[in-house]
């Protein structure tokens, strides 16, 4: 069992490698988004919050985070959990920190994945995803075998991300490095950060990140 927290620039490939970790490890992870849709329909207080917030259209609170966090880490992870999107920032961090002390949790492993930015654009702008089930694809390194239909399920409903675009890319890099990249330093002054290639094949990265996550 290990907490990690997966570190990297949009696009650098942490979905893909948290869901690999979830599958083989039976490990779970804690996305901020999911938690956060999760809560609004649940109907506990906690969730009633969320929704309150969201409907005014405020932004959610650090605290109401951490309390979602919170009661994920009381149900329990036979794996362990992946944080995937928090934190974002020292103050999160921080937060997390304090959270997982005052729970008798530890933080095993923080993963940074490490890309070039010029090979991160031609990435992003080239990928898409079936609609139906979630497959992601690349124009340039993983076409559909048959134009149009996805590879997995047939589907023909093939997308991209609307902020899948140059300028879009470039923009919330600039917030990742403002805000999130300070972790980096963040972690290594607490002697816990490991940084592999984010930008190697996908199964070479995920043999690095097993490797830290069976040294750690």
């Amino acid at each position: 069992m290990a907490n990690i927290i997966l570190l990297g620039p949009p696009g650098a490939g942490k979905g893909t490698q948290a869901k690999r970790l979830v599958d083989e490890r039976g490990m779970v992870q804690l996305s901020t988004g999911d938690m956060l849709r999760e809560a609004k329909s649940s109907g506990t207080a906690m969730g009633n919050r969320v929704a309150e917030v969201m409907a005014r259209g405020e932004l959610v609170t650090d605290e109401i985070v951490i309390g979602l966090i919170e009661e994920k880490l009381g149900q329990g992870a036979g794996g362990g959990f992946i944080f995937d999107g928090f934190p974002r920032t020292l103050k999160q961090a921080d937060a997390l920190g304090e959270l997982l002390a005052r729970t008798g949790q530890g933080l095993d492993a923080v993963i940074e994945m490490q890309v070039d930015d010029a090979a991160l654009v031609a990435r992003i702008t080239g990928r898409f995803t079936c609609g139906n089930c979630g497959e992601v694809y690349h124009d340039a390194t993983r076409p559909t075998k048959v134009a149009g239909t996805c590879d997995v399920c047939g589907s023909h409903d093939l997308k991209r991300r609307a902020d899948d675009n140059e300028d879009a890319l470039k923009t919330r890099l600039m917030e990742y490095y403002k805000k999130t990249s300070p972790l980096i330093g963040y972690y290594y002054a607490k002697g816990q950060l490991s940084s592999v290639d984010g930008l190697a094949e996908m199964d070479a990265v995920a043999a690095a990140v097993a490797s830290v996550l069976d040294n750690a």
